[in-house]
């Protein structure tokens, strides 16, 4: 396998560099800090311990923001890195909105992506209004890993002002979480989006990360053709063009809202 881990130099500069553009990206833009949803898992807990580090624990306010289909150890582990960080949060039910989304459209009950992407964009409705509120930027939790492949809704986790771990692979933010002494427990816990019940990442994109990382590195994002990278991983040529086939068919995530082409 292709280890994508920094060494310690390298971790060393990359976390400089992260805190570094989360000051200078709500610095530039007048806020008096960040706002950052926490859902308990290894992403939003990294970010989390990034943003207080570079701007301070009044810097960063937390929403926990638990539904019907969350399982409340996650919102637990959301509270507990809050507690940990000693920032301020506020936890925020959203189940009574979606039922009123539902409500107004009642067909789209029982579809799960449907309505699990309405919970993921009722989280970035209200990530919004607490951040313009209080005059605090809004902080992702996308990686490279997830942005590559589209495994995030469009104007719902991808609806914020800046990613700061958006160009580290998920082995890489577990190893940045280690770094910044995030407990051993939630950087080993199983990815989920919370979209809907027993939801998983890896299921639901029907890769592990473990592969699709090295995938991304050799093929997408490197310039090994599809047979050399599965010869290079050991896995199916097949499982390689899946990845590009995923790649590809997100494009329209990784972009603004495209327009007619300007008339001469």
């Amino acid at each position: 396998m292709v280890d994508l881990r920094f060494s310690d130099v390298e971790l060393a500069e990359r976390r400089e560099h992260i805190t570094g553009f989360i000051e200078e990206t709500v610095a530039d833009a007048g806020a008096d800090g960040a706002v950052l949803g926490l859902s308990g898992g290894i992403d939003s807990t990294t970010v989390a311990h990034l943003a207080v580090e570079a701007l301070g624990n009044d810097g960063l306010k937390g929403l926990v923001m638990p539904g019907e289909v969350s399982h409340e150890a996650n919102m637990s582990d959301a509270e507990r890195v809050a507690e940990m960080l000693d920032i301020e949060y506020e936890v925020i039910e959203i189940q009574p909105i979606i039922d009123q989304l539902v409500a107004g459209y009642p067909e789209a009950e029982g579809d799960d992506l449907a309505v699990g992407n309405a919970r993921a964009r009722t989280r970035g409705v209200l990530n919004y209004l607490v951040g313009n509120h209080e005059n605090r930027l809004v902080l992702g939790t996308g990686n490279r890993s997830e942005a590559q492949v589209g495994y995030y809704t469009k104007y719902g986790d991808g609806a914020v002002d800046c990613h700061p771990i958006g160009n580290l692979y998920k082995v890489q933010v577990r190893q940045l979480a280690r770094d910044l002494g995030v407990p051993e427990d939630l950087v080993d816990k199983t990815p989920t989006a919370g979209l809907w019940s027993e939801q998983t990442d890896e299921e639901e994109m029907g890769i592990a990360y473990d592969t699709l990382d090295p995938i991304l590195a050799l093929h997408v994002d490197g310039a090994l053709s599809a047979s050399a990278t599965a010869a290079t991983l050991d896995v199916d040529v097949s499982t390689v063009e899946e990845v590009r086939g995923m790649y590809e068919r997100s494009a329209h995530k990784r972009s603004m809202p495209p327009a007619p082409p300007a008339l001469d």
